[in-house]
């Protein structure tokens, strides 16, 4: 089962104590346009290879665009030991939408 994060959660669990640490997956044409504050890239199509620099242990949010590719990048890295993981629902559109809105849209 793949645990999912709302928008508006996530954005608590950000100004909370001990934040999670965000993944984006999405490519850098779509970094470059808008990301969250303090993500790590690692496009989905060089995740395997990333894993050697990501922390198993630690609290993990995953996005994209629209929470697709994320959701197959947490699917991925659940069968790779990360425990503390999980999808944010609806991408980082959803985040704009609802809890950021001067994020630019695409």
């Amino acid at each position: 089962m793949i645990p999912h994060i709302a928008a508006r959660e996530l954005a608590a669990l950000l100004e909370g104590p001990e934040p999670p640490r965000l993944l984006d997956v999405r490519e850098t044409w779509e970094w470059e346009q808008v990301r969250l504050p303090g993500a790590e890239l690692v496009p989905l199509s060089k995740l395997q290879e990333a894993l050697p620099g990501l922390d198993r242990d630690a609290s993990w949010v995953v996005y994209c665009h629209h929470g697709v590719r994320s959701l197959h990048a947490v699917g991925f890295l659940q069968t790779q030991g990360f425990g503390r993981i999980a999808n944010l629902l609806g991408g980082i559109d959803a985040y704009a939408v609802q809890v950021d809105p001067a994020l630019p849209r695409y």
